[in-house]
């Protein structure tokens, strides 16, 4: 480009000798040539052979008087307008819409390359066969390509501010659950911590006790051993002497003294008696108390980390017309027999389903599901969405506002986007369904074993309501807390 190489070539013309760069503050001295005020005054303050001889210029060799200096603006501004013509040569063009390469203005856009053209560029060769078009005329659809990029990008956007902004209400639940569980943990220990205390003072007690009546019967023991001893004593000491005796005064009264020989009774204490020996046998029962304590506090603290127990009954309004419900609507069997039941907005009409009573918007529930399956029954259990259709074929999947597992006669199915089945020890008879609306957890166990089944993780904008669905003769389902 002309004018680019003009500028180039004008930068070569205002170069400083002594730094070789552009010049900056330029001064003119006696002879006229032109320096960097800060190089020259470095350049006058080198000693000479001679001193106090004027200095000599860098170029010419003629002495000048630093006094002399003179600024000279008119290059300055020379200098200023070089480094603004190179800054926009080397960004491309100073103002839009000029050709870069003709410095003429620009009209055109050729579509075939996507270039900017002037005058000259369309009567070019190159793009006479292509598609040109007036800039704003190529401007316009590209404009709105850009506006439905921006709208899909804001969409995306505030999808993940939602996420953001959800997930940091998620984590505050948990760290206010987390609190409150610390709290429970501290005051339960406490409480264990105090009767523990209490039952070790009970059971020394005892052992005090048991010790006491030990050293007891152990003195009574040995009085009595010493009296038998003394009297045994005695009667050996009388026959020794008797047998010695001759043979007169050894037979004299010899009858009486064997006969009280023959009939002598010999007590033979016990150490222990059978009072004291039960109840030392019976000490291990004293501590069944703290056994069972110790059971039921394991059984509280964890069931108070975990859910509360939700006390739950199923919606006759909402079942199936082959499931029989009891009185008390805490069980479900499956009939073929259609039961009398009233046609209802909330009534399943094809899926063999039931809800519950009452559904949750917020806290952390959980209930038992007792399964008793016949040979090919199934029973799904979960919570689903309060607007989960009720008519026509229910597909069960989170998508749809379901969140649930299935036991099958064999095999256990978690029901999510596509069905999985899944590898369990044992095939449970008892369900566990632990609900957190807040941090969006559905989490089925084993009641019995505590293994775990499957989780859902899940963000819940309605209410949900525990589900239930039955399959097969004589399969049946109850619930439990």
């Amino acid at each position: 480009m002309a004018w680019a190489a003009s500028a180039t070539s004008l930068a070569d013309e205002v170069t400083c000798p002594i730094c070789q760069g552009t010049l900056r503050e330029p001064v003119t001295i006696d002879c006229g040539h032109n320096f960097c005020r800060s190089c020259l005054t470095r350049y006058c303050e080198i000693p000479g052979p001679d001193l106090g001889e004027p200095p000599n210029c860098p170029l010419c060799k003629d002495p000048f008087h630093p006094g002399s200096l003179r600024p000279n603006w008119q290059l300055a501004n020379v200098v200023e307008n070089i480094e603004r013509l190179q800054l926009v040569s080397a960004l491309g063009s100073e103002e839009e819409g000029v050709c870069q390469e003709h410095g003429e203005k620009i009209y055109y856009f050729c579509e075939d390359d996507e270039m900017q053209l002037c005058v000259e560029c369309r009567e070019a060769g190159a793009h006479r066969a292509h598609t040109l078009r007036f800039l704003q005329d190529a401007a316009a659809p590209y404009r709105e390509q850009i506006e439905k990029c921006l709208k899909c990008l804001r969409k995306e956007r505030e999808e993940i501010q939602e996420i953001q902004s959800r997930e940091k209400k998620r984590i505050q639940v948990l760290l206010t659950q987390v609190s409150t569980k610390r709290q429970q943990v501290i005051s339960e220990f406490a409480r264990l911590t105090q009767f523990l205390e209490d039952q070790q003072s009970i059971l020394l007690a005892q052992l005090e006790s048991l010790d006491g009546d030990i050293l007891k019967q152990q003195d009574e023991f040995d009085s009595l051993v010493a009296g038998e001893i003394c009297r045994f004593s005695a009667l050996i000491e009388e026959l020794e002497e008797k047998k010695e005796r001759p043979a007169g005064e050894l037979l004299t009264d010899i009858r009486s003294t064997l006969i009280r020989c023959e009939r002598r009774k010999c007590r033979k204490p016990a150490a222990v008696s059978p009072e004291l020996g039960q109840r030392i046998r019976d000490l291990p029962k004293q501590a069944l108390p703290l056994q069972r304590e110790v059971k039921l506090f394991l059984e509280k603290l964890c069931f108070e980390l975990d859910y509360e127990p939700a006390h739950i009954s199923l919606d006759p309004q909402t079942s199936h017309p082959k499931l029989l419900l009891s009185e008390d609507h805490q069980r479900a069997q499956f009939s073929y027999k259609w039961q009398n039941s009233p046609d209802s907005p909330q009534r399943f009409d094809r899926a063999t389903c039931v809800l519950a009573h009452n559904g949750f918007s917020e806290g952390r529930h959980t209930w038992v599901v007792s399964v008793d399956l016949a040979h090919g029954g199934s029973c799904t259990v979960g919570v689903v969405s309060e607007d989960v259709p009720r008519k026509g074929e229910l597909r069960l999947r989170p998508e749809e506002g379901v969140w649930a597992v299935r036991l099958a006669w064999g095999f256990v199915s978690a029901l999510d986007a596509f069905p999985i089945r899944l590898a369990l020890e044992e095939p449970p008879q008892q369900v566990r369904v632990s609900l957190d609306y807040e941090v969006g957890w559905v989490t089925f166990a084993n009641a019995v074993t505590h293994e775990p089944i499957y989780t859902f993780t899940a963000s819940f904008t309605r209410k949900v309501f525990p589900f239930f669905g039955l399959w097969g003769r004589r399969s049946s389902f109850s619930l439990g807390s």
